[in-house]
């Protein structure tokens, strides 16, 4: 497995863990019967929505430590087994039963996730040092995806949910989870020490993935923080609509004149077809343009952008086309938080280090899960969605201006003071402002 085509299978693998990870994406396909058969409260299917985010974000840290010691092929089946296990467990308990789909897709199918996703981003990374936004891109593309086709099969086309009840469609879910996720473990391997594809000179400075950072060093720097706070508001906001995108639109189409089933089908589209399709894509797309745009750059435009739609969605959702619009907009930039963290991560703080660094910036994605999903059911409950909405779209203008802050670190940094004005020194701050006004 040594030689550059062979590489290649990587991304099978990748893409194959990806589609079953992705899963959780489609948690609003569920959602209508919870609220309307299980009697259910709009905030408590976040609830459960927030808590498999954030077990995701939390056990995906304790991956990131265990990736060299277990091994890549190792964590991914481990992973894969305990995200089967969750949702077949959600599904013993009837599947309408708050406490067992909790803890079964919440926490056991959250921390399934966890120790799986880290794994494909890694491995791809060293296989593709020469592609960074590109390889990730195509390894998390199976994530957004995967949601499009776990939707239909719950829903409009597989129609597992009328037909075995949402307790089957667990179960179902559960033994396919972990029957892909270990098939694709198969190809889950680091490449040989000292490995680089043809043609590759490693970068040697700084924000190039040249200079290897620690967490503890990285944890230390304005640029972990600055990007914690864009990935939160960014990723988090993204989160909201996902959770949202049946729910809100419903209400805003019935009250245009159009029927309950009706709007039922037009925001199940959206949602599963416009958003999830345009997440997959994003993935890909903002991955491969950030090689070429810079991953910066890249990340400024991406959430400026999607906090113009944000601010937008509320007077798109009563229409059906333009809430397909919406929702592919969103989506698109929603899939592309994806691709560039990993990146920007492995520019910022070292290509080698990703595997151990990453996790503990995705911590801010499940930060942003808690927040966001909660607050816009809750906000839903009140009667008042376009305020959720609003906040998470100033929150991700927000987030653009701290990206643009952010420029390559240096180990010195790593020991700096923890003040406001040792943060604007380490950032790079004065230094800029200064070249920009001569």
């Amino acid at each position: 497995m040594a030689g550059t085509a062979n590489r290649w299978k990587v991304v099978v693998g990748a893409v194959l863990i990806q589609l079953c990870l992705g899963a959780i994406y489609a948690w609003s396909v569920f959602t209508p019967a919870l609220k309307d058969e299980g009697g259910w409260s709009k905030l408590s299917t976040q609830v459960v929505f927030s808590v498999g985010l954030a077990t995701f974000a939390i056990v995906m840290v304790f991956a990131g430590r265990k990736l060299n010691d277990w091994g890549p092929q190792r964590l991914a089946m481990m992973g894969g087994i305990t995200l089967g296990v969750g949702y077949f467990l959600a599904g013993l308990g009837d599947g309408m039963n708050f406490f067992t789909v909790l803890v079964g897709v919440g926490l056991i199918g959250g921390a399934g996730i966890g120790l799986a996703y880290v794994v494909p981003i890694a491995v791809g990374m060293r296989w593709f040092p020469d592609h960074k936004g590109m390889i990730t891109g195509a390894a998390v593309a199976g994530f957004g995806f995967g949601a499009l086709g776990w939707v239909k099969l719950a829903g409009s086309w597989g129609q597992l949910i009328d037909r075995i009840g949402l307790d089957g469609t667990f179960m179902a879910y559960g033994v396919m989870f972990a029957a892909m996720v270990m098939l694709g473990s198969l190809w889950m391997k680091f490449p040989p020490d000292g490995w680089l594809p043809e043609g590759f000179v490693p970068p040697q400075a700084a924000g190039a993935g040249g200079e290897n950072f620690t967490p503890r060093e990285m944890l230390r720097t304005p640029q972990f923080h600055l990007i914690s706070l864009t990935f939160m508001v960014s990723a988090g906001a993204g989160l909201m609509a996902i959770g949202l995108m049946k729910l809100y639109p419903i209400e805003a189409l019935e009250a245009n004149g159009i029927d309950s089933t009706e709007a039922s089908a037009i925001a199940g589209t959206a949602m599963a077809v416009f958003f999830s399709l345009a997440n997959g894509i994003g993935r890909l797309a903002w991955g491969s343009l950030s090689d070429k745009l810079g991953r910066k750059t890249s990340v400024v435009v991406m959430a400026a952008s999607q906090g113009v739609f944000l601010l937008l969605f509320t007077t798109m959702a009563g229409n059906e086309y333009t809430l397909y619009l919406a929702a592919a907009l969103i989506g698109f930039n929603f899939g592309g938080n994806f691709a560039l963290f990993p990146a920007l991560t492995a520019d910022e703080f070292g290509n080698e280090a990703v595997g151990k660094n990453y996790p503990w910036v995705f911590l801010s994605y499940g930060a942003g899960g808690i927040i966001f999903p909660i607050l816009g059911g809750w906000l839903g409950d009140l009667g008042n969605f376009p305020l959720a909405f609003f906040i998470c779209g100033a929150g991700c203008l927000i987030g653009a201006v701290a990206a643009y802050m952010v420029f390559p670190p240096h180990h010195d940094e790593s020991t700096q003071p923890v003040c406001v004005h040792g943060f604007l020194h380490s950032a790079h701050y004065f230094e800029r402002v200064s070249a920009a006004s001569k």
